[in-house]
């Protein structure tokens, strides 16, 4: 069996979900993109339990769900989720010193998403979990323009 285009391909998926994160972002590198993006997919598994987090993981394209589950402390508590500014301080607050997450972080990584996964399977998947999570990607939800 020939390896699978998600493995083949998945640098340059992960660099292409970087590019379009950071111009959505209105940052300046991949670098400044990669860190927004990892503080957001946390602030998100906070809030899971560790098999609905894995359920979000399956619908990342391969390179993002690896970034989800590094270094995860699954005794960590868990987190309610909050409002958007609430939670846009904690993905800023991931290596603050060297953090540039704009405001419109958390919705820049999730419309940035809707071009990298099946939107349909990514959308099944979310109604399985609080209903909050559906909230907190929308723009990934949400049908690009005309």
């Amino acid at each position: 069996m020939p390896v699978p285009p998600e493995y083949e391909r998945a640098s340059a998926k992960f660099y292409e979900f970087l590019t379009a994160a950071r111009d959505l972002a209105d940052l300046q590198t991949t670098h400044q993109a990669y860190t927004m993006t990892e503080g957001v997919l946390l602030a998100f598994r906070r809030r899971l339990t560790v098999q609905q987090a894995l359920d979000f993981a399956n619908e990342l394209p391969l390179l993002l769900r690896a970034l989800f589950v590094s270094d995860w402390d699954t005794e960590e508590p868990r987190r309610e989720f909050g409002d958007r500014a609430a939670m846009t301080q904690e993905v800023k607050g991931l290596r603050a010193d060297h953090n540039w997450s704009p405001d419109n972080s958390i919705a820049a990584v999730a419309e940035a998403l809707r071009g990298h996964v099946y939107p349909d399977r990514f959308a099944a998947m979310l109604t399985r979990l609080p209903p909050a999570a559906t909230g907190f990607w929308r723009e990934a939800l949400e049908p690009s323009g005309p």
